[in-house]
Order: structure tokens, then sequence, then C-alpha cells
């Protein structure tokens, strides 16, 4: 005749031991990997930079533009401004359209400069929409931004 053995505490508690304790060494090991595995960034002052990042931010920076984004009535309107808040005129401008969690929506649009800003048509539908925006100066220095657009109707 077997004897029953008896669920106690001590055996739940080892039980969850265990369990956490797989789980959290997959998790430590995943992010081994992960950080490893990712070739050319170190961290800098709070930001993961590599040596090409750091180029292009600097150069970014000496720019001093700053860039608005606007939707309104089927019109995409994107403005970049100097240091003293006047409109720039780039080089080359491409702005690319989408959602934050899905390219199934992403376009470029066609944007052209009238002098103050970059306006092109676009049909947007309600919801949050990011534009990715990529420039580049009259004397080739690179611009990238990213601007949330929220669409109401």
């Amino acid at each position: 005749m077997t004897k029953e053995r008896k669920l106690t505490g001590w055996h739940v508690l080892f039980g969850f031991v265990a369990a956490f304790g797989v789980i959290i060494t997959v998790n430590l090991v995943m992010a081994y990997n992960a950080v490893s595995s990712f070739p050319g960034l170190e961290v800098k002052n709070g930001y993961i930079a590599s040596q090409s990042f750091d180029k292009r931010r600097l150069a970014q920076e000496a720019l001093g533009w700053r860039a608005y984004v606007e939707v309104r009535d089927g019109l995409m309107q994107v403005t970049l401004t100097d240091r003293n808040g006047k409109s720039v005129q780039v080089g080359k401008l491409q702005a690319l359209v989408g959602r934050p969690t899905s390219d199934r929506d992403d376009f470029t649009p066609e944007l052209s400069y009238n002098g103050r800003a970059y306006v092109g048509p676009v049909r947007l539908a309600q919801g949050k929409w990011i534009v990715h925006l990529t420039a580049v100066s009259l004397e080739g220095a690179p611009f990238a931004q990213r601007l949330d657009v929220h669409v109401n109707s």
C-alpha cells in the first residue's frame, strides 16, 4: 500500500521560486544576448549613441532648426525654421507618414515649398499619425525628426 503525499506550503513555495527563477534566468540571458549582439552602440549622457549617430546629431544641432507639422482640410504643412524663427528652404525633404503601430498605412506625400513651408495633399483618417521627417540642408547637413499628428475627423 502506498502512502498518500500531502501538498504542503513548502511544496507550493518551492514551485513558485523554481518557476520564477526559470523566467528571470531566461529574461537575463535574452537581455544579455540582445545587448551584446547589437554592434557599435554605447551610452553617452543617457543616450544610446554610435560614432556616426554623434556626427549626425552634432550636425543637426548646429543647424538649429525646428520642425512643425499641421494637417488641415486635406493638406499637410511642414514648417522648418532656423534659430531666429525664419522659414528654411532645404536641399532635399522627405516625409514618411504612418501610424505609430503599423506600417500598413505608410506613405510619402509630395511636398512642395511655397516660400514659407512645405505643403502637399494628404488623406488621413481619424487618430494618431507620425511623420518621420528627413531633410538635407542646402550645405549638405542632415536633419531628421519624428513629429506626432492627431487627426480629429
